[in-house]
Protein backbone atom coordinates (compact mmCIF):
# COMPACT_ATOMS: atom_id res chain seq x y z
CA UNK A 1 0.00 0.00 0.00
CA UNK A 2 1.30 3.39 -0.70
CA UNK A 3 0.43 5.08 2.69
CA UNK A 4 3.41 2.32 4.53
CA UNK A 5 6.05 3.68 2.51
CA UNK A 6 5.61 7.36 3.18
CA UNK A 7 4.75 7.08 7.00
CA UNK A 8 7.94 6.81 9.42
CA UNK A 9 6.90 6.87 13.13
CA UNK A 10 10.88 5.43 14.68
CA UNK A 11 13.94 6.35 13.77
CA UNK A 12 17.60 5.49 15.47
CA UNK A 13 19.71 9.04 14.50
CA UNK A 14 23.78 9.77 15.62
CA UNK A 15 24.04 13.15 17.11
CA UNK A 16 27.52 15.01 16.95
CA UNK A 17 27.81 18.61 18.58
CA UNK A 18 30.53 20.55 17.22
CA UNK A 19 34.01 20.90 19.27
CA UNK A 20 34.77 24.13 20.54
CA UNK A 21 37.65 25.94 18.62
CA UNK A 22 40.55 26.80 20.75
CA UNK A 23 41.77 30.02 22.29
CA UNK A 24 44.51 31.96 20.88
CA UNK A 25 47.90 31.99 22.54
CA UNK A 26 49.14 35.47 20.55
CA UNK A 27 51.23 37.92 21.72
CA UNK A 28 51.04 41.38 20.43
CA UNK A 29 53.50 42.87 18.10
CA UNK A 30 54.19 46.56 17.28
CA UNK A 31 57.00 48.18 15.62
CA UNK A 32 59.27 49.63 18.57
CA UNK A 33 57.08 48.00 21.36
CA UNK A 34 59.67 45.10 22.35
CA UNK A 35 57.12 43.22 24.90
CA UNK A 36 53.68 43.18 23.56
CA UNK A 37 50.74 42.03 25.74
CA UNK A 38 48.70 39.15 25.11
CA UNK A 39 45.93 39.54 22.60
CA UNK A 40 44.46 35.96 22.08
CA UNK A 41 40.73 35.61 21.15
CA UNK A 42 38.36 33.51 21.85
CA UNK A 43 37.32 30.38 20.28
CA UNK A 44 33.75 29.61 19.13
CA UNK A 45 31.43 27.49 20.55
CA UNK A 46 30.70 24.30 18.77
CA UNK A 47 27.96 24.33 16.77
CA UNK A 48 24.70 22.15 18.57
CA UNK A 49 22.00 19.97 17.25
CA UNK A 50 18.56 20.88 17.63
CA UNK A 51 14.85 19.04 17.54
CA UNK A 52 12.63 21.67 16.32
CA UNK A 53 8.41 21.21 16.04
CA UNK A 54 6.88 21.61 12.80
CA UNK A 55 3.15 21.70 12.32
CA UNK A 56 3.47 20.76 8.79
CA UNK A 57 4.92 17.21 9.08
CA UNK A 58 3.22 14.34 10.01
CA UNK A 59 6.00 11.84 9.71
CA UNK A 60 9.69 11.08 10.56
CA UNK A 61 10.26 9.72 6.43
CA UNK A 62 12.58 12.82 6.18
CA UNK A 63 14.81 11.41 8.56
CA UNK A 64 14.85 7.95 7.33
CA UNK A 65 18.11 8.23 4.90
CA UNK A 66 19.46 11.19 6.97
CA UNK A 67 20.67 9.02 10.74
CA UNK A 68 23.80 11.22 11.07
CA UNK A 69 23.57 14.87 12.10
CA UNK A 70 26.81 16.59 12.49
CA UNK A 71 26.94 20.13 13.79
CA UNK A 72 29.51 22.17 12.60
CA UNK A 73 33.46 22.78 14.83
CA UNK A 74 33.52 26.13 16.22
CA UNK A 75 36.72 28.30 14.85
CA UNK A 76 39.59 28.79 16.69
CA UNK A 77 40.39 32.92 17.99
CA UNK A 78 42.92 34.90 16.42
CA UNK A 79 44.98 37.93 17.39
CA UNK A 80 44.41 41.14 18.12
CA UNK A 81 41.59 39.57 20.72
CA UNK A 82 39.50 38.19 17.50
CA UNK A 83 37.05 36.01 18.62
CA UNK A 84 36.51 32.66 16.83
CA UNK A 85 33.01 32.16 14.84
CA UNK A 86 30.70 29.65 15.94
CA UNK A 87 29.93 26.35 14.17
CA UNK A 88 26.79 25.55 12.78
CA UNK A 89 24.03 24.42 14.33
CA UNK A 90 21.98 21.21 12.63
CA UNK A 91 18.45 21.61 13.08
CA UNK A 92 16.36 18.55 13.06
CA UNK A 93 13.09 19.00 12.09
CA UNK A 94 9.61 16.79 13.45
CA UNK A 95 6.29 16.43 13.96
CA UNK A 96 3.91 17.60 16.94
CA UNK A 97 4.07 14.42 19.28
CA UNK A 98 7.93 13.33 18.71
CA UNK A 99 9.66 12.11 21.79
CA UNK A 100 13.13 11.99 21.64
CA UNK A 101 15.25 9.21 23.79
CA UNK A 102 18.61 8.06 24.55
CA UNK A 103 19.28 4.66 22.78
CA UNK A 104 21.80 3.70 25.19
CA UNK A 105 19.52 4.05 28.20
CA UNK A 106 16.37 4.37 27.13
CA UNK A 107 15.90 7.70 29.08
CA UNK A 108 13.49 10.02 27.42
CA UNK A 109 15.36 13.46 27.26
CA UNK A 110 12.31 15.05 25.77
CA UNK A 111 8.85 16.01 23.74
CA UNK A 112 8.17 18.03 21.06
CA UNK A 113 4.48 19.08 21.34
CA UNK A 114 4.69 23.25 20.18
CA UNK A 115 5.38 24.67 16.37
CA UNK A 116 8.50 25.75 16.56
CA UNK A 117 9.40 24.55 19.81
CA UNK A 118 13.85 23.78 20.00
CA UNK A 119 15.09 21.44 22.29
CA UNK A 120 19.01 20.73 22.17
CA UNK A 121 19.63 17.21 21.30
CA UNK A 122 23.61 17.21 21.39
CA UNK A 123 24.97 20.76 22.81
CA UNK A 124 28.28 22.61 21.09
CA UNK A 125 31.38 22.20 23.33
CA UNK A 126 32.64 25.56 24.19
CA UNK A 127 35.33 27.45 22.89
CA UNK A 128 38.41 27.79 24.86
CA UNK A 129 39.28 31.05 26.28
CA UNK A 130 42.19 33.16 25.11
CA UNK A 131 45.38 33.99 26.93
CA UNK A 132 43.55 37.50 27.06
CA UNK A 133 42.02 36.12 29.66
CA UNK A 134 44.81 34.89 31.85
CA UNK A 135 47.20 37.56 32.39
CA UNK A 136 47.49 38.69 35.79
CA UNK A 137 49.79 41.53 37.63
CA UNK A 138 52.85 38.82 37.85
CA UNK A 139 52.25 37.42 34.52
CA UNK A 140 52.14 39.78 32.08
CA UNK A 141 52.27 37.97 29.38
CA UNK A 142 51.20 34.55 29.34
CA UNK A 143 51.82 32.03 26.56
CA UNK A 144 48.71 29.47 26.88
CA UNK A 145 45.25 29.71 26.32
CA UNK A 146 42.71 27.18 26.98
CA UNK A 147 41.41 24.73 24.58
CA UNK A 148 37.97 24.25 22.73
CA UNK A 149 36.05 21.49 24.73
CA UNK A 150 34.66 18.50 22.52
CA UNK A 151 31.30 18.15 21.53
CA UNK A 152 28.95 15.36 22.48
CA UNK A 153 27.87 12.63 20.15
CA UNK A 154 24.59 10.73 21.24
CA UNK A 155 22.77 7.61 19.78
CA UNK A 156 19.06 8.68 19.73
CA UNK A 157 15.90 7.70 18.95
CA UNK A 158 12.75 9.77 17.76
CA UNK A 159 9.44 8.49 18.32
CA UNK A 160 6.53 10.12 17.30
CA UNK A 161 3.21 9.53 18.75
CA UNK A 162 0.33 10.75 17.15
CA UNK A 163 -1.20 14.03 18.43
CA UNK A 164 -5.14 14.25 18.08
CA UNK A 165 -8.19 15.11 20.13
CA UNK A 166 -10.04 11.35 19.50
CA UNK A 167 -8.69 8.23 19.14
CA UNK A 168 -9.79 5.20 17.40
CA UNK A 169 -9.13 2.16 19.12
CA UNK A 170 -10.81 -1.48 17.94
CA UNK A 171 -10.06 -4.71 16.03
CA UNK A 172 -8.83 -4.99 12.78
CA UNK A 173 -11.98 -4.43 10.25
CA UNK A 174 -14.06 -2.75 12.52
CA UNK A 175 -15.14 -0.37 11.09
CA UNK A 176 -12.88 2.62 12.35
CA UNK A 177 -11.29 3.84 8.62
CA UNK A 178 -14.86 3.72 7.54
CA UNK A 179 -15.79 6.49 10.10
CA UNK A 180 -13.07 8.39 9.32
CA UNK A 181 -13.77 8.80 6.18
CA UNK A 182 -17.01 9.69 6.43
CA UNK A 183 -16.87 12.38 9.19
CA UNK A 184 -13.35 13.93 7.94
CA UNK A 185 -11.92 14.68 4.65
CA UNK A 186 -9.62 11.74 4.99
CA UNK A 187 -9.37 8.92 2.53
CA UNK A 188 -7.99 5.68 4.39
CA UNK A 189 -7.84 3.02 2.51
CA UNK A 190 -10.26 0.79 3.23
CA UNK A 191 -11.02 -3.11 2.53
CA UNK A 192 -12.61 -5.73 4.31
CA UNK A 193 -9.52 -7.65 5.48
CA UNK A 194 -7.91 -7.26 8.48
CA UNK A 195 -5.30 -4.71 9.10
CA UNK A 196 -6.55 -2.22 6.05
CA UNK A 197 -4.94 0.36 8.17
CA UNK A 198 -1.04 0.02 8.51
CA UNK A 199 -0.11 3.35 9.89
CA UNK A 200 -2.13 6.00 11.67
CA UNK A 201 -4.41 8.15 9.81
CA UNK A 202 -5.67 11.53 10.77
CA UNK A 203 -8.67 13.59 10.08
CA UNK A 204 -10.31 16.38 11.08
CA UNK A 205 -14.02 16.42 11.71
CA UNK A 206 -16.06 19.56 11.30
CA UNK A 207 -18.47 20.15 13.78
CA UNK A 208 -21.00 22.90 13.88
CA UNK A 209 -20.31 26.83 13.65
CA UNK A 210 -17.19 26.03 12.41
CA UNK A 211 -15.75 24.43 14.98
CA UNK A 212 -13.36 21.13 14.57
CA UNK A 213 -11.26 18.65 16.19
CA UNK A 214 -8.78 15.90 15.36
CA UNK A 215 -9.70 12.27 14.91
CA UNK A 216 -6.73 9.48 14.53
CA UNK A 217 -7.93 6.34 13.29
CA UNK A 218 -5.25 3.91 15.24
CA UNK A 219 -4.18 0.10 13.55
CA UNK A 220 -6.48 -2.18 14.81
CA UNK A 221 -5.39 -4.06 17.82
CA UNK A 222 -5.63 -7.83 18.53
CA UNK A 223 -6.04 -9.60 22.18
CA UNK A 224 -1.66 -9.82 23.28
CA UNK A 225 -1.14 -6.39 21.37
CA UNK A 226 0.55 -4.80 24.91
CA UNK A 227 2.63 -8.22 24.52
CA UNK A 228 4.13 -7.16 20.67
CA UNK A 229 1.39 -10.19 19.08
CA UNK A 230 0.41 -8.74 16.00
CA UNK A 231 1.34 -5.07 14.80
CA UNK A 232 1.67 -4.54 18.88
CA UNK A 233 3.78 -2.21 20.70
CA UNK A 234 4.60 -0.21 16.96
CA UNK A 235 0.73 1.44 17.15
CA UNK A 236 -0.25 1.39 21.14
CA UNK A 237 2.05 4.08 21.82
CA UNK A 238 0.11 6.83 19.39
CA UNK A 239 -2.90 6.18 21.74
CA UNK A 240 -1.23 7.77 24.56
CA UNK A 241 -1.52 11.10 22.79
CA UNK A 242 -4.97 11.10 22.69
CA UNK A 243 -7.26 13.09 24.79
CA UNK A 244 -10.55 10.88 24.01
CA UNK A 245 -10.54 7.32 23.33
CA UNK A 246 -13.62 5.94 20.80
CA UNK A 247 -13.68 2.45 21.14
CA UNK A 248 -15.25 0.87 18.06
CA UNK A 249 -16.35 -2.48 18.32
CA UNK A 250 -18.66 -3.56 15.61
CA UNK A 251 -22.63 -5.21 16.32
CA UNK A 252 -21.71 -8.29 14.60
CA UNK A 253 -19.08 -9.18 17.15
CA UNK A 254 -20.26 -12.49 18.77
CA UNK A 255 -20.00 -10.86 22.44
CA UNK A 256 -20.09 -6.97 22.12
CA UNK A 257 -19.65 -5.93 25.53
CA UNK A 258 -16.60 -8.81 25.96
CA UNK A 259 -14.75 -7.22 22.94
CA UNK A 260 -15.25 -3.94 24.70
CA UNK A 261 -13.51 -5.35 27.75
CA UNK A 262 -10.98 -6.56 25.37
CA UNK A 263 -9.33 -3.55 24.31
CA UNK A 264 -9.82 -2.17 27.94
CA UNK A 265 -7.31 -4.68 29.13
CA UNK A 266 -5.02 -4.28 26.33
CA UNK A 267 -4.16 -0.86 26.81
CA UNK A 268 -4.42 -1.30 30.62
CA UNK A 269 -1.46 -3.75 30.53
CA UNK A 270 0.17 -1.71 28.09
CA UNK A 271 0.30 1.61 30.12
CA UNK A 272 -2.33 1.78 32.81
CA UNK A 273 -2.37 5.73 32.90
CA UNK A 274 -4.78 4.98 29.76
CA UNK A 275 -7.32 4.35 32.09
CA UNK A 276 -7.83 8.08 32.88
CA UNK A 277 -8.73 9.32 29.68
CA UNK A 278 -12.40 9.97 29.26
CA UNK A 279 -14.01 7.13 27.09
CA UNK A 280 -16.85 6.88 24.65
CA UNK A 281 -18.13 3.29 23.19
CA UNK A 282 -19.32 3.15 19.79
CA UNK A 283 -20.92 -0.06 18.34
CA UNK A 284 -20.50 -0.06 14.61
CA UNK A 285 -22.01 -1.98 11.30
CA UNK A 286 -25.49 -1.45 13.04
CA UNK A 287 -27.05 -1.50 9.36
CA UNK A 288 -26.21 -5.01 9.19
CA UNK A 289 -28.08 -6.23 11.98
CA UNK A 290 -31.92 -6.27 12.56
CA UNK A 291 -33.70 -3.84 14.77
CA UNK A 292 -34.17 -5.82 17.60
CA UNK A 293 -30.90 -7.23 17.51
CA UNK A 294 -29.19 -3.78 17.95
CA UNK A 295 -31.80 -3.18 20.72
CA UNK A 296 -30.25 -6.06 22.43
CA UNK A 297 -26.88 -5.08 22.26
CA UNK A 298 -28.20 -1.75 23.68
CA UNK A 299 -29.65 -2.98 26.71
CA UNK A 300 -26.22 -4.74 27.55
CA UNK A 301 -23.84 -1.84 26.97
CA UNK A 302 -21.92 -0.08 29.95
CA UNK A 303 -23.76 2.84 32.27
CA UNK A 304 -20.77 4.34 33.05
CA UNK A 305 -19.54 5.66 30.16
CA UNK A 306 -21.33 7.22 27.27
CA UNK A 307 -22.32 5.30 24.46
CA UNK A 308 -23.88 5.37 20.94
CA UNK A 309 -24.80 2.55 17.92
CA UNK A 310 -24.00 3.79 14.94
CA UNK A 311 -23.69 3.28 10.63
CA UNK A 312 -21.48 4.95 9.18
CA UNK A 313 -22.91 3.26 5.64
CA UNK A 314 -26.47 4.39 6.31
CA UNK A 315 -25.60 7.55 8.61
CA UNK A 316 -27.63 6.23 11.40
CA UNK A 317 -26.47 8.08 14.57
CA UNK A 318 -23.21 9.23 13.06
CA UNK A 319 -24.01 13.37 13.99
CA UNK A 320 -25.08 11.94 17.39
CA UNK A 321 -21.91 10.29 17.62
CA UNK A 322 -20.36 13.75 17.33
CA UNK A 323 -21.99 15.88 19.63
CA UNK A 324 -21.03 13.32 22.25
CA UNK A 325 -17.38 13.23 20.89
CA UNK A 326 -17.28 16.98 21.41
CA UNK A 327 -19.41 17.26 24.46
CA UNK A 328 -16.99 15.22 26.56
CA UNK A 329 -14.00 17.43 24.88
CA UNK A 330 -15.11 20.32 26.38
CA UNK A 331 -16.57 18.89 29.80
Amino acid sequence: MAQTSNFVDYVKITCRSGHGGAGSAHLRHVKYIEKGGPDGGDGGRGGHVIVRGNKQLWTLIHLKFSRHVFAGDGENGGRERAFGKDGEDKIIEVPLGTVAKDADTGEKLFEITEDGEERIIAKGGRGGQGNWHFRTATLQTPRFAQPGEDGEELHAILELKVLADVGLVGFPNAGKSTLLSVVSAAKPEIANYPFTTLVPNLGIVSYRDGRSFCMADIPGIIEGAAEGKGLGLRFLRHIERNSILLFVVPADEEDVLKGYEVLVNELRRYNPELMEKRRVLAISKADILPAEEIEKIEKKLPTDIPTVVFSSHSGLNVAKLKDILWSEMVR
